[in-house]
Formats: C-alpha cells, structure tokens, sequence
C-alpha cells in the first residue's frame, strides 16, 4: 500500500512557467538540458541592460542640456537687470518729481505753519507796536540832546530822527501780510516753520526794513529786546542778503541795509 503523498507548497503562478520547469517538463522535448536554459534569459537580459544604460545616458544627456539652459537663461536675466538698472533708469526721477516734491513740502509748510502764523502776526504785531513806541522815546531824546549841541545841525538831527509806525488801513494791513508771507516763503526752511521763533524775529526784521521807506537802515535799529537780539537780527539779514531781498552797502563806512523786495 503506497504512503500518503507528502505536503507540498503549491508553486506560485511565475514559478509554474519557470524555465526550470520547463527544462524538467516531458512535454517539451526540444527544451534545453542543464543550464543551456540560461542563455536566451541572459540574452534577454543584456538587451534590458543596454536599453537601460542607453536611457541613463539619454536622461544625463537631459539634465546637461538642462544646465546650459538653466546657466545661460539666468545670465540674460541678469544682464537684463543690469542694463534696466544702468541704462534705462525707468524709476528715476525726472524734473516734474524735483517740481512735485517742492511743491509739496511748500503746501505741507504752509499746511503746518496756518494756525501758527496767525498767532504769530498778532504777537509781533503788538511787540512791533510797543517796539515801535519806545523807538519812537529814544529818537525823540536823541534830537533833544542834538539840538543842545552847538555843532550839530537840524540837518544831521533831521537824519538821525526815525519815523514812526505809520498807521495801516486794513486792506493795506492784509497787503503787508501777503507781502511778508511772500518773502518768507522765498527764505530757507528754518525761517518758514521749523522753528516759530525763527519765523516771528524774520517777520519782525521784514516789516522793520519795508517801513524805513528806502532808507537804508543800522543793524543796530531793528532790535527789539528782549526777542530780537542783535544775533537774531543778523541771521536774518543775513539770509536776506543771500536771497538778494535786502542789499548791503558800506560805502559811507558805516554797513546799512537796503530793502528791496522779493522777486516777483
């Protein structure tokens, strides 16, 4: 009595067509014996190797030509760049931004400046009135003492005597006004609101020169203690010289200051 069949694994789908198999198969006569088997499958395999190695060379071959692109289109994007920002200047500005800009910072002067200006021109205003007054003391004692001496003439007094503030009709008040702002307006940035002071001495310098009425006037006439100091009224003059607003003469030896106006 033959024994029980012993427990096989049964073979998987690939194994069952193996070569293997076939070589040991009786129904396949013409299959090779031994390891003849091997030969069409090493054939096989040497052709997927060479169409392997001929895609590995195609996909470096790719990647080369990947780099020269790569290289070369980033080099003409710089040049590209370079030229826009050496040649071309698209974001330079031009003479309307130089216009645009100067007209902005004036309306922002005056923006800022509005409240304080009017303030400004009511406090010089009355300090111009009591300065006004009290020159107005010293002079009349100066021709006192002038016509006590012996050898002065009415002429020199006449001379030495100041006018007074004369008195303003309101039109004519809102013309002197419009007048200062003008002159002001032509004056660096320090007299037209960075610093209020600054601005009030100026308009109080101004006014003092446009009422001399052609006359040349003393350094030493437009002070008004204890505000305008001797210091602050030759700052101003000085920046009105260099506007050419007011001229300078020394020709008799003594330095007098004569107003003539800001261009129109």
């Amino acid at each position: 009595m033959p024994g029980p069949t012993p427990h096989r694994t049964p073979l998987r789908r690939v194994s069952q067509g193996s070569l293997f198999a076939l070589s040991r198969s009786g129904a396949h006569t013409d299959a090779p014996h031994g390891l003849g088997f091997l030969e069409p499958a090493l054939a096989e395999l040497a052709d997927e190797a060479e169409a392997l190695r001929a895609n590995v060379e195609g996909l470096r071959a790719l990647s080369a030509s990947l780099d020269t692109f790569n290289e070369a289109f980033a080099s003409w994007l710089y040049v590209m760049n370079m030229n826009a920002l050496t040649v071309e200047w698209p974001e330079a500005p031009t003479e309307a931004s130089y216009i645009l800009a100067k007209r902005r910072e004036e309306e922002d002067a005056r923006a800022a400046l509005s409240a304080a200006t009017q303030q400004a021109h009511a406090l010089a205003s009355a300090k111009l009135d009591e300065a006004m007054n009290t020159t107005g003391l010293i002079d009349t004692a100066t021709f006192a003492d002038a016509s006590l001496a012996p050898e002065t003439s009415k002429s020199a007094v006449a001379k030495v005597k100041k006018k007074g503030k004369p008195r303003l009709t309101p039109k004519e008040k809102k013309e002197r006004s419009m007048a200062i702002d003008k002159v002001i307006l032509s004056l660096p940035l320090e007299f037209r609101g960075k610093d209020p002071t600054m601005r009030r001495n100026m308009e109080m310098v101004v006014e003092h020169l446009m009422c001399s009425d052609g006359r040349g006037l003393k350094l030493i006439e437009m002070i008004v203690p204890p505000d305008l100091n001797q210091a602050r009224v030759n700052k101003c003059l000085i920046a009105l010289v260099n506007r050419k607003i007011v001229t300078k003469d020394n020709s008799s030896g003594t330095v007098l200051y004569h107003w003539q106006g800001a261009a129109t």
